[in-house]
C-alpha cells in the first residue's frame, strides 16, 4: 500500500499493477501520484542544478527525466500535459499525447513546446507532464469494400456542431 502525503492530508491508495522504473541519474525523481484519485502520475525534469531550460515562445525541447520504465505488455504509458502548465503558461507535449510502448527501455524524454506568449523556465525537479498507464488493444486489420452505416457517416471536422442538440 502506498501512502501519499499531500498538504491537506495523508491518503492511502492500493495500486493494482506495478511499473518497474530504472533510475538513470542520481538526481532523478520517481514518478508519483499527487492525490488518491489522480489518474496520472507526475514526471519530473532531471536537469543540472545550474542549467535550467528556458523555452521561448514556439521553442521545442526534449526534457530528460533521468528514468527508464518497463510498461507492462498489453499497456502503454500516455504522456499528457499537466493542466496548470498548459492553461497558465502554454507548456504542453509537442505531440499532444505521447505514447511510450511496452517494449521501449530507453530514458523517458519529454518533448515540450511553449505555446504561450512569454518565455518559460524549466528547472530540476519540476513536475512537467503526467504519465497515465492504459490498456493498449491490438487489432487484426481486415480490408472491406463496404463499412457498416452509422448516423454520422463520413461527416467529420465539426459535422456534429458545437452546441448540444437541445440548446
Amino acid at each position: 500500500m502506498t501512502t501519499l502525503n499531500t498538504a491537506a492530508s495523508s491518503i492511502e491508495a492500493k495500486p493494482s499493477h506495478t511499473l518497474p522504473v530504472k533510475v538513470l541519474s542520481p538526481r532523478a525523481t520517481l514518478p508519483s501520484y499527487q492525490t488518491a484519485g489522480a489518474a496520472g502520475m507526475d514526471l519530473h525534469a532531471c536537469l543540472p542544478t545550474d542549467a535550467p531550460l528556458t523555452l521561448q515562445p514556439g521553442d521545442i525541447v526534449k526534457v530528460p527525466t533521468g528514468i527508464a520504465i518497463a510498461v507492462p505488455h498489453g499497456y502503454e504509458a500516455q504522456v499528457r500535459a499537466r493542466s496548470g502548465l498548459a492553461s497558465k503558461h502554454g507548456i504542453t507535449p509537442v505531440n499532444g499525447v505521447g505514447t511510450i510502448d511496452s517494449d521501449y527501455r530507453g530514458e523517458v524524454l519529454v518533448p515540450l513546446i511553449n505555446l504561450g506568449r512569454e518565455a518559460f523556465q524549466i528547472t530540476h525537479g519540476m513536475r512537467i507532464v503526467q504519465l497515465v498507464i492504459a490498456p493498449a488493444v491490438r487489432v487484426m486489420i481486415v480490408e472491406r469494400s463496404v463499412l457498416d452505416e452509422t448516423d454520422r457517416g463520413s461527416g467529420g471536422f465539426g459535422s456534429t456542431g458545437v452546441h448540444a442538440a437541445n440548446s
